[in-house]
């Protein structure tokens, strides 16, 4: 009975009461003002992920895993790159059953509603490495950039509506008055619709690869999105070179024309212009050592530009200067007694062409111009008591009657008699008394044996010899400058 009582007591005591519900809704207050930062108690795996933008993600947004919730964001800074870009990093505190996750996760910000609002999703690898609790998802992991609601209506700008409206416009007055050939135009279009379908099937059949085909649109786009604004003004300078054009179109015309008869010239002589290509691309090979060598001499070629460039600054005022010289050297050329005179020079040349002929290897090969100058030379310059040689002559009694060594009256060809001793004469006639002479010496001339045969004949004793002297005297072909400066007759024993 006592007890009974006392309980009912306690349940009907409003302090009590009142103080339990003050209690309970305290927790519910500290429970709903905690509930952005997890439940207390509850253990949670934490880790963190470098994103590039937080593209409007706030404390307390979900992160997602497959479509389901798995976590919050808890935290959001601000990361300094070293190359000075700002990032984003995220810490994330997920539900314990959403461990552990592969090293190379990747986590996407991605729109969960048009009105802003943000998730963080997470897409699992296939890493045999797994995060611990704390680590970071680096930042090639994150996805691209989301595309925010108002971004993609910032494209529609006022020049965009413009022309929007002015296109419905346009396309409004073309429609006008055309119902009735619109629908004769549906209605033909059937039977093309029906035949269609079997070319659309094998179109889209695996065989065609027709489902990458806007993959590869896809990828293509990408790849030219970073070039975009070189692109616009590529266009942009394309409009004004046609606008270019448009000006002198029927020249473009002509051209047009006129090509397919330059392209048959081209295509008849480019393989004749093959061999002329092989010869150049060869001259150039050998080249390289001269064009290598031209950086070696740049300091000098610069300091000629530098010095030249005066010089071709006054050059036209010389050319002015020059004018009436070349006038007068064309009104030369064109007078018909210079022409005559040219002609006689020609006729000339051909007339001493055999002369010269023979004169040259006189010369090349013998040395004999220089060696008759040189003599002459030293006729007229060595000197004695008397003078110089040419005015000194020794005078020697004759050996013998006509003899080669003194005044003769007939061919040394004979050995004289003995005369009667006078007392200055010997008494011994000279045996080698015999006539010598080449008058026309071979000279390494065209049609004569190639020798240099004046002034180096062998003495035939004992009999007269008359002409060329048999055999092959030799060229003289050594010494200074390729000639022998002194001719040494050959002696033969």
């Amino acid at each position: 009975m006592n007890t009974r009582a006392k309980r009912s007591s306690l349940a009907a005591n409003p302090v009590l009461i009142g103080a339990a519900t003050v209690l309970i809704a305290m927790v519910a207050v500290v429970l709903a003002y905690n509930a952005n930062s997890g439940l207390p108690f509850v253990k949670t795996y934490n880790i963190k992920a470098n994103i590039p933008d937080a593209a409007g993600l706030i404390v307390g947004n979900d992160v997602r895993k497959g479509g389901a919730r798995i976590g919050f964001v808890s935290a959001i800074k601000t990361r300094q790159e070293p190359d000075g870009s700002v990032g984003a990093t995220i810490e994330m505190k997920l539900d314990d059953i959403a461990r552990p996750l592969p090293r190379d996760t990747q986590i996407q910000i991605r729109p969960r509603s048009p009105l802003g609002l943000r998730y963080a999703e997470l897409t699992a690898g296939t890493s045999q490495e797994m995060l611990a609790d704390g680590d970071t998802l680096q930042l090639d992991l994150a996805g691209d950039e989301p595309v925010e609601l108002d971004d993609f209506f910032n494209m529609f700008d006022e020049p965009t509506r413009n022309a929007s409206q002015e296109n419905l416009f346009e396309f409004g007055n073309v429609m006008v008055g055309r119902g009735g050939d619109l629908n004769r135009a549906f209605k033909g279009l059937l039977p093309l619709v029906e035949s269609a379908e079997p070319a659309l099937r094998n179109l889209v059949a695996p065989s065609t690869g027709f489902d990458r085909l806007f993959p590869a649109f896809a990828q293509a786009a990408a790849e030219v999105y970073p070039v975009a604004q070189q692109q616009a003004s590529m266009f942009t300078g394309l409009y004004r070179t046609f606008e270019a054009w448009a000006g002198v179109r029927e020249q473009l015309k002509e051209t047009i024309r006129l090509g397919p008869e330059a392209l048959q010239t081209a295509t008849d002589e480019f393989p004749k212009q093959a061999e002329f290509m092989a010869n150049s691309t060869e001259l150039f090979r050998r080249l390289r050592p001269a064009f290598a060598s031209i950086s070696a001499a740049a300091p000098e070629l610069a300091v000629a530009v530098t010095e030249g460039t005066p010089a071709l600054k006054r050059a036209p005022e010389l050319n002015e200067r020059l004018e009436n010289t070349f006038d007068a050297v064309d009104a030369f050329g064109q007078d018909q007694r210079v022409l005559t005179g040219i002609s006689n020079i020609a006729r000339t040349a051909d007339v001493l062409g055999e002369p010269v002929a023979h004169i040259t290897p006189a010369q090349t090969r013998c040395n004999y111009i220089t060696l008759m100058t040189r003599n002459l030379w030293s006729v007229l310059s060595d000197t004695s008591t008397i003078g110089s040689s040419a005015r000194v002559n020794v005078v020697i009694l004759p050996v013998a009657e006509n003899s080669e060594g003194g005044p003769a009256s007939a061919p040394a060809n004979t050995v004289p008699p003995p005369p009667p001793p006078p007392p200055l004469l010997p008494t011994k006639p000279d045996e080698n008394n015999r006539l010598n002479s080449n008058p026309n010496p071979n000279t390494a001339s065209p049609g004569q044996v190639q020798e240099c045969e004046a002034g180096r004949e062998p003495f035939s004793a004992n009999q007269a010899q008359i002409g060329n002297v048999p055999g092959n005297q030799g060229l003289e072909t050594e010494g200074q400058d390729g000639y022998k400066l002194v001719m040494k007759p050959v002696r033969q024993p």
